[in-house]
């Protein structure tokens, strides 16, 4: 099992790394002009991450939507990545996943799944769908009725992934940036720092709670092809798996289940194959 979480940690690595490949701009505090920028990758990784080769799922959508146009190429993109690996992605190809997983390993005391504090967190696991609809759909759409030009308004008020990779790199290194940066970007550093301490004592909060990309992947959970799966001849029912989850999951598979394989070592019978 050590070789399994091995092999998942050196992806994320990997992808995080591919990700934002374009290197020679994390030293000069400009943004990355990479032609790939056209194409998406499918985790978190903000379109202005200095190194950043492509652009972000997220943003893409936000942007389309905000310039009144219909998001074809996007809505494919997810539409394929979903069906393919559904949440998946959070496990293996989002580097703020990434992050929050090293985070939690710092020694600390630790809030533990329980019983009771499962259907709290299980409720509020439901924002990240209210986030999707009206920060990352209905707010662009709507500015762009209004004004004639919509905003990403997950990615400027929220995003900590962006403010940690893309902002805050950004800003050290570009004296013009920090002449400008004001309010807002006191308020998302906040934020984000915010996200850091807590995904020391809880386990990856943002994308539990947050995160509208894993909304839109937890849609395909139950059908994606690759992931994990479990033989109903050989599972007797006994919950092992999913009381050992970090996640909200009340069954594999399920809305918040990440497909991380983490719970296969947990089950006595073999009953979980990834």
């Amino acid at each position: 099992m050590r070789d399994r979480t091995l092999r998942r940690r050196l992806v994320q690595v990997a992808a995080m790394l591919v990700y934002n490949a374009d290197v020679r701009n994390w030293f000069c505090g400009t943004i990355s002009r990479s032609p790939l920028k056209r194409a998406c990758v499918p985790g978190l990784n903000c379109y202005s991450c200095p190194g950043a080769v492509a652009a972000c799922p997220l943003g893409s959508l936000q942007n389309t939507i905000g310039g009144g146009r219909f998001p074809f190429f996007i809505t494919g993109f997810l539409l394929l990545t979903g069906t393919l690996l559904g949440r998946m992605v959070c496990s293996f190809l989002c580097p703020f996943g990434l992050l929050q997983e090293l985070l939690h390993k710092i020694p600390s005391p630790k809030v533990r799944r329980s019983a009771r504090l499962l259907k709290v967190t299980r409720r509020a696991s439901l924002l990240k769908y209210v986030i999707l609809a009206v920060l990352c759909i209905g707010g662009p759409l709507l500015l762009y009725i209004k004004d004639g030009l919509g905003s990403p308004l997950f990615c400027s008020w929220i995003c900590p992934a962006g403010t940690l990779f893309a902002g805050i790199p950004l800003v050290a290194a570009n004296e013009t940036l920090r002449q400008a940066a004001g309010l807002l970007f006191s308020w998302k550093t906040g934020l984000a720092v915010g996200f850091c301490v807590w995904s020391v004592v809880m386990f990856r909060p943002f994308c539990r709670f947050f995160c509208p990309l894993g909304a839109i992947y937890s849609f395909f959970n139950k059908t994606a092809v690759f992931g994990i799966r479990v033989d109903a001849q050989k599972c007797t029912g006994c919950g092992a798996c999913t009381a050992a989850c970090g996640m909200d999951t009340l069954k594999i598979n399920d809305r918040e289940c990440i497909r991380c394989g983490e719970c296969i070592r947990t089950c006595r019978f073999n009953a979980i194959k990834a």
